[in-house]
This record gives structure tokens, sequence and C-alpha cells, in this order.
């Protein structure tokens, strides 16, 4: 009875039916949000677990059908290696290798080359919530001087109980498309301290209705706007005619456009773990309330932002934030920064899939990344550049700046979008490999630009002599 009605809804919206069940299973979030808050908020632990772990066993099923076996295995199988194993490295490694070669080989199997809503999307979500599960319950064995901030605040200190990893693992307003929380978060959230009023239900409602509007709208833009700025238009003869100026607008807009995909299923989401509380992050300098715990994108700062590093931390937050503290930081025995950033972002693109586009993409975000960082250098260290940069003509700046930006914020998504190498490739070709030409030019000029505009230091003029 449902099929049909799903198969009549997806036609009438004109999107695939995966899309329109991935949607409706976000919106759902907000009434079992309601249901936690009405009947659950002051049962025990035990049935919060449960009500959590079908909640989201529900919405797995509705969407994947039989496939749900994928992740309720590899729950299981993760609980299993952190009581038989317990805090060791044996467990960490095993809980990597596993989880990963699992997620690879489910790419390995249902990819195709377009981009398509499967059993997998919501798997790399759980991979990482997996992972570090075993990392955190590792750092939980460590006295309390070998952490850090961040890893005092997610250590465990007890076994988790089977019942407790499903419910962290199934919670609706996390399973589908994130955002990534730790089990510590989702132990405050079921004991009553997620909230503005320990113990009593969180006062969000109205902050998880602004991001819910605010969802809304990004997904109206990005379903009246995607339509005409679509990834298989690239591919077409008419693309390959426009003159080389309309294709980078193209370009530009269609990254804009397209982003908001991602955005408005984030905001959504956020707001079903802001109503829960799950969103509560305690109070800031002026004593306000924040709901900001789970928020994976800022849309003011992505908006506004003229810096590719503002883009990424704008981005995909909780993920962004899951990478640095699991993997960038614990490759501190590296010794080297380049390194440990390489290295991570090479760990990002193995984890979004098996197409060539990932690499590619993260590639030239390394590459992009490190040359703006040498640019800001350069700037901040030559005086006449920081006098021009916060002058009146700083507006222009902005503008100019703006413009790189938004462009070359596209060039690497291409590759993402499009997966294969003879798809990418084509499009590069079309547009002469604009984007690779211009950061290998500003890579080799922006050395010669330090030794004009910066001054050199009179102990270094000594040294020289």
């Amino acid at each position: 009875m449902a099929a049909p009605f799903m198969e009549k809804l997806a036609e009438y919206l004109r999107s695939p039916e995966p899309a329109v069940r991935l949607i409706l299973s976000i919106l759902l979030g907000y009434p079992f949000a309601l249901v936690y808050r009405w009947f659950f908020f002051h049962q025990s632990a035990t049935v919060v677990h449960l009500f959590h772990t079908f909640s989201g066993l529900a919405l797995a099923t509705f969407n994947f059908g039989s496939q749900v076996y994928h992740s309720f295995l590899c729950i299981v199988i993760q609980f299993l290696l952190l009581r038989l194993m317990g805090r060791t490295v044996t467990c960490v490694l095993s809980s990597f290798i596993f989880q990963m070669i699992y997620l690879l080989m489910g790419y390995y199997f249902t990819a195709t080359e377009e981009y398509d809503i499967k059993w997998t999307m919501p798997h790399c979500v759980l991979t990482l919530k997996l992972i570090g599960l075993a990392l955190d319950y590792y750092d939980g064995g460590k006295e309390q001087s070998q952490l850090s901030a961040d890893q005092k605040k997610s250590a465990l200190n007890s076994t988790p109980s089977l019942l407790e990893v499903f419910g962290f693992s199934y919670f609706y307003g996390g399973f589908l498309v994130g955002p990534q929380f730790t089990l510590q978060n989702y132990h405050h959230l079921v004991s009553r301290e997620m909230s503005d009023v320990p113990g009593q239900l969180p006062n969000s409602v109205v902050p998880a209705m602004k991001r819910f509007g605010l969802g809304l709208v990004t997904l109206s833009v990005f379903a009246i706007g995607g339509p005409h700025y679509s990834d298989s238009y690239y591919l077409t003869d008419e693309f390959e005619a426009h003159p080389f100026w309309y294709k980078c607008v193209y370009m530009l807009l269609w990254m804009k456009i397209n982003l908001y995909k991602y955005i408005s299923c984030w905001l959504i989401t956020e707001g079903v773990c802001i109503l829960s509380g799950l969103g509560y992050n305690g109070k800031n300098e002026k004593g306000e309330h924040q709901w900001d715990a789970c928020a994976n994108v800022r849309l003011w700062l992505f908006e506004t932002t003229p810096l590719f590093t503002g883009t990424i931390n704008s981005f995909n937050i909780n993920t962004n934030a899951w990478v640095a503290r699991h993997v960038f930081k614990r490759l501190r025995f590296l010794g080297n920064k380049l390194l440990s950033q390489m290295f991570t972002l090479l760990f990002l693109a193995i984890w979004h899939g098996l197409h060539s586009g990932y690499l590619i993409c993260f590639s030239l975000e390394f590459i992009i990344v490190n040359v703006e960082r040498k640019a800001e250098s350069l700037v901040r260290d030559s005086p006449l550049l920081t006098s021009i940069a916060q002058s009146h003509l700083y507006p222009v700046v902005y503008v100019v700046q703006q413009l790189i930006h938004w462009l070359f914020m596209g060039y690497p998504l291409v590759p993402f979008s499009l997966f294969t190498y003879d798809k990418w490739l084509k499009v590069y070709s079309s547009i002469y490999f604009c984007g690779h030409i211009f950061f290998f030019i500003a890579f080799l000029v922006l050395p010669y630009l330090r030794k004009v505009f910066v001054p050199r230091k009179r102990g270094s003029e000594k040294k020289e002599d």
C-alpha cells in the first residue's frame, strides 16, 4: 500500500522516489522528537534507548527495506569488539579496519556512475560513529593528564550496553544524514542533562523551528534552481558549445544551488536534534543558552566568507570536527602538519567512495587551502597589503576575492559530483584546466611576491651578509 503511494507522490513531485523517502524521513524526525518529549522524556534509560532504536530502525526500513541488516550487523559486531578486546589498540585498529572495509565493500557492490540514495549513504555516517565509539572507549582507559580537552569530553569511563549502542546509532536525529555526536553526549540526552533546565523539558521549540524554517527555505531554493543547474548538463554538447566565461558562471551558480541539497537536510535534522535536546550547547559568554551542538552548517558564514577555509569551517561541521579529533590530531606522531593534513584528506576521499572524483576533489582542496594560507600570510606580513585590505578599498577587494572564491569552490566539486574520470576530465578540458593553472601559477608566484611586499628583517639581512 505504501509503495504505490510513494510512487505517485514521487511522480507528482517530479523527484526520484528514494529522494522523496529521504526527505519524508528527515521530516518525520520532528514527530518522533515530540513523542519523545511528551511520553518518554521522564522514562527510564532503557525505555528511551528502546524508543530511539525502534524509531531509527523504522526510518531505516522505510528507506532501505531488508538492507537495514547492514547497519544492524555492524553495530552488533562493534559492540562485540568493545566487549571482547576492551580498551586496547587492537580494538581500535580492528574496529577501524572492519568498519571501513565493510563500507568500502558496500560502495564496491552498489556503486553506479550516478549519485544514488542507497543503504551506503547512512552507513558512511554510521561508520564514523562506530569508529569514534571505539576511540572514545579507548580514551576512557587513559589517565586524564594524557587526554586533550576534546578527548576528556568524549572519553567513556564505562562499557556501554548493547541497547545503549543501538539507541546511539539509530537515533532518528542523526542516523540518515548526520550530524556526528558522541556517545557521551547521547548519555547526557538520556539522563535529561541536555536542557537549559536540567531534568526538565528543554525550551527548544522556538530554536528548532527557526532551523526547520531555514531548512525549508534552502530546500525550496534547491528544488527550484536544481533542475536548471544539473550535473548532467556539464556532459552535453550544448554546454561544450558555450564560451569560456559562460561555463565559469554556470559552474559558480551550479555550486551555490546544489550545495543547498546538503545544507537543507542538515538544517532540518539540526532542528530535530534541538527539539529533542541533543542540540543544547550550554551558555555563551553573554549567558545566553546555545542550541548549536549539532549544527552541521553555519549558513551566514557560508554565504559571506570570502575564504575557502571559511567555507570548509562552515560546511559539514560535525564531520570535519570528527575527522580533526580522530584522524588529524592523532597523526601528530608524524611530526608534520602538512603530512597530517594530506593523510586526513585522503581518508575523507576514501570514506566518501571509490570513485576517482573524490580523490581529485580532496587533492584540489589540499592545494587550494595551502595556497590560500600562503596568500593570507603574505597579506598579514606586508604593511602595504595590510593597509589596502583595511582601507576604504576593502569592498572592492572583497567582491573580487568572493568571485574567485565562489568560482574555485565549484571547480573541485565537479569531480566530486561527476565521479568518473571520463566525465570530470571532459569538463575540465572544456574550461582548459583553468583552476589547476591558476593555483599552480599562484603557488609559484607567491614566494616572489613575498620578497617584493614583505620587508626583510635586519637580522635576516646580517645573516645573508
